[in-house]
């Protein structure tokens, strides 16, 4: 494990062409088995990132994790100030489970920020993700649920459509990323239109309830979501690009990840593929998209 600190020091997107020879264990396969969507070919960044935490106490110590985890069953202690003095400072996650919700959470490990994850599975998360994630599983329609996963958070991503919840009670929230497959949706036919219309629906409706909550946000239209190494491609942010075109699933979560950073005052649609536009500076990136949807 020398030299992991550094690994997880740089750029998330580029992790992979620098541990390219990480290699996961046999009990990094069994533990992780609903969390490794490895490419068949070539180990992913996300694989590569897990193998690295699950390097154990010494990781643990320099990440300021500790290194007994939570028997299962145990809740973590709650903090029982109040929401007016509460620090918010963690990114709720809306489906842990999800493929790209994982990318995600392993995105925001490796900024080291504070990571709070709505599961199904509460020790399946745990064994994944350890202590790194503050594993979250209840009905988030239920209030008392609710409350207690918003508690804290300042951000919220959410990597699939219907998985918003309560939007009325987002009070206190800054910023709010919503992944989207609307354009695609709106360009099926057919047989294909009518199997993908309620999940068009959904999206539709997180669209619009995203737009109407009142919390600044970032609606981000991808075209067709693929299994293919994230860092290699450059992107095409142009205006109808996403009914076409396709997108890495890496780095549609390393772009939800770096919308953080670059939230609007009030709301920023765009859509992206993968293109021949190489981004070098995010921060300009998303200040002309925000200029641009002005």
């Amino acid at each position: 494990m020398a030299g992991s600190a550094s690994i997880l020091s740089l750029s998330p997107l580029y992790c992979n062409r620098v541990v390219h020879n990480a290699k996961p264990s046999s009990s990094f396969q069994k533990r992780l088995s609903f969390t490794c969507f490895s490419f068949k070919k070539k180990l992913g960044f996300m694989d590569q990132i897990l193998d690295y935490i699950e390097g154990g106490p010494k990781l643990r110590k320099w990440y300021g994790a500790p290194d007994i985890l939570e028997k299962d069953g145990d809740e973590p202690n709650e903090d029982e100030a109040s929401e007016e003095t509460e620090v918010r400072d963690a990114v709720l996650v809306t489906d842990g489970d999800n493929e790209i919700g994982q990318m995600i959470i392993l995105q925001l490990i490796v900024k080291r920020l504070r990571v709070k994850a709505l599961v199904k599975d509460r020790r399946v998360a745990m064994e994944a993700f350890g202590a790194y994630v503050e594993s979250l599983a209840g009905d988030p329609k239920e209030k008392i649920f609710f409350k207690k996963a918003f508690r804290g958070v300042r951000a919220v991503i959410c990597p699939v459509e219907g998985s918003l919840y309560n939007i009325d009670g987002w009070k206190g929230v800054q910023n709010v990323i919503l992944l989207s497959k609307l354009s695609v949706y709106r360009e099926l036919s057919g047989i294909q239109a009518i199997v993908n219309s309620n999940a068009r629906k959904l999206a539709e409706e997180d669209e619009d309830a995203v737009k109407a909550s009142g919390v600044p946000y970032t609606i981000i239209r991808t075209g067709i979501l693929k299994n293919t190494p994230g860092g290699q491609q450059g992107f095409c942010f142009d205006e109808g690009c996403a009914a076409k075109g396709s997108l890495s699933k890496e780095d549609a979560a390393f772009i939800c990840v770096e919308a953080l950073d670059n939230a609007p005052q009030n709301g920023l649609l765009f859509e992206v593929v993968n293109g021949d536009e190489k981004v070098s500076d995010w921060k300009k990136c998303f200040a002309a998209l925000i200029e641009r949807s002005t």
